[in-house]
């Protein structure tokens, strides 16, 4: 299987080293091309990938053709790759905003088509990624491009009108959870602790907790409720919390950027 990338930014970085740490596919396997040609040829120096010469090679060499550029240029890449394109080829896009029915139109009707939203994570193994399919990805080529996300995290199947909503909690939400481990360092720095150590503990105590959440079935309430003593430390803290409006702002916070996304408001 070999796989190629058209637009090597920080995304598509992230799926490739996630992919390389999971030895999806040797190395030489993985084809890219981006507008760059320094970045992208000492990129593909540095980890054994395979440097095209243009965006047609990539697409002339790859069975799976991730589609990672802006979406300013989108109409204008598949303008120019459209004819390499076949039933034998699978465009993947990772696209922010584009659906399926436009990928299709600005292509083939009878092409086989994932769209994805990953997230940084899928770096270290960790991502999460929706994923919608269209009629004509079926069989081994449906799994083998699913298998490219599994292998840097997990996925989930999602209808494309839940993509905003996703992004929000997942893609943009690592910014939030990153901001909310340093504002626990912050509070560990206010008491005595350097930032490194505060961060460290922060980070593994989140880490952590939504491991052990994902593995004990239970909800984040149960979870909750397991930690906070009647008339204890962590109820308090809690409560002052709420009292702050921590869930109104995090709400808040998702309404924003689905409005961003969206352009609608809720």
């Amino acid at each position: 299987m070999k796989i190629g990338f058209i637009g090597v930014g920080s995304m598509a970085q992230a799926i490739i080293q996630g992919l390389l740490k999971a030895k999806f596919v040797p190395a030489k396997n993985i084809l890219v091309h981006s507008a760059h040609k320094a970045h992208y040829e000492d990129y593909a120096q540095q980890y054994g990938l395979t440097a095209e010469r243009s965006n047609q090679e990539v697409v002339a060499n790859s069975d799976y053709v991730i589609l990672a550029v802006v979406p300013a240029v989108v109409k204008a890449v598949l303008a120019e790759i459209r004819a390499g394109l076949s039933r034998e080829k699978v465009l993947v896009s990772i696209v922010s905003g584009i659906s399926l029915d436009q990928l299709a139109e600005l292509t083939q009707a009878d092409l086989p088509i994932l769209r994805s939203l990953p997230n940084i994570n899928s770096e270290f193994g960790r991502g999460m990624t929706a994923v919608a399919v269209n009629e004509n990805l079926t069989g081994d080529q449906k799994d083998n491009a699913l298998g490219i996300f599994s292998a840097t995290g997990e996925l989930s199947e999602l209808p494309e009108a839940a993509f905003p909503v996703f992004s929000a909690i997942s893609g943009s939400a690592v910014a939030y959870i990153d901001f909310f481990i340093d504002a626990l360092s912050r509070a560990g720095v206010k008491y005595g602790l350097s930032k490194d150590v505060a961060t460290q503990i922060a980070a593994q105590t989140t880490f952590g907790s939504a491991d052990a959440l994902m593995k004990s079935g239970h909800t984040p309430a149960e979870m909750i409720d397991k930690v906070c003593s009647p008339g204890g430390d962590t109820i308090a803290g809690l409560l002052a919390m709420e009292e702050a409006g921590l869930l109104t702002s995090v709400v808040k916070g998702i309404d924003a950027t689905i409005e961003k996304s969206t352009g609608k408001t809720n």
